[in-house]
């Protein structure tokens, strides 16, 4: 589906970012990481990607707070590619229902989240004719390192079991009771990258067990 294809996505060492590489990877792009961490474990995904799926996977440690880095980051990727095809900016997508919803003491992350829904709709206008769409990924609850440690959290203060704490947070929020998984993020960026979704821009997509259903 993006033979051939080039990417960058951002924050991609680990979690959502991670499967969202490995998504792209399995559908014949080639990829160029960026994101934290250990480097020896960074090397091993980089070239367990690129030895399972065929295709070319590189990485580039660009801080994404630096506007000199990032120019850096675009440029490494056409030298090592090629060109640049996709951009995904993970450090926007996670917990993005709060770009369409509020929450209670959330000011700053609230604003910080509808911002990037707004920059989605201007890019989108603004390159509407020049090859380029622009979506957000707006997940609910995903069952990432932090929320679990957040489950543990709530469960050991409360004094009630895994689950019950489990389903209590997610209640809170979301109608279904199931989080949604990196992979399944993953699979909606494909779609999104691919030529079935060649009229899809400025769109805000929820994943998010109908949390902005409400």
């Amino acid at each position: 589906m993006l033979k051939g294809k080039r990417a960058i996505v951002t924050g991609s060492t680990s979690g959502i970012g991670l499967a969202i590489a490995t998504g792209f990877a399995a559908e014949g792009a080639d990829v160029m990481l960026n994101g934290f961490g250990d480097s020896g474990e960074i090397e091993r995904r980089r070239a367990g990607l690129a030895a399972e799926h065929g295709v070319r996977v590189a990485y580039n440690g660009a801080d994404m707070t630096k506007p000199e880095q990032i120019r850096d980051l675009v440029a490494a990727t056409a030298r090592e590619f090629g060109g640049v095809d996709i951009l995904v900016n993970n450090a926007g997508i996670q917990h993005v229902a709060h770009g369409l919803v509020a929450s209670g003491e959330k000011a700053a992350y609230v604003t910080a989240k509808h911002g990037l829904v707004g920059l989605t709709k201007v890019i989108a206008i603004e390159a509407a004719n020049d090859g380029v769409t622009c979506n957000a990924i707006c997940p609910g609850w995903v069952l990432t390192p932090l929320v679990r440690a957040q489950i543990e959290a709530r469960a050991k203060a409360q004094g009630i079991g895994a689950e019950k704490a489990r389903e209590d947070l997610i209640s809170e929020k979301q109608p279904m009771l199931e989080f949604t998984t990196p992979e399944k993020i993953a699979a909606l960026a494909v779609f999104l990258c691919g030529d079935g979704a060649s009229t899809m821009t400025g769109a805000a997509l929820s994943i998010d067990g109908g949390w902005v259903a409400q």
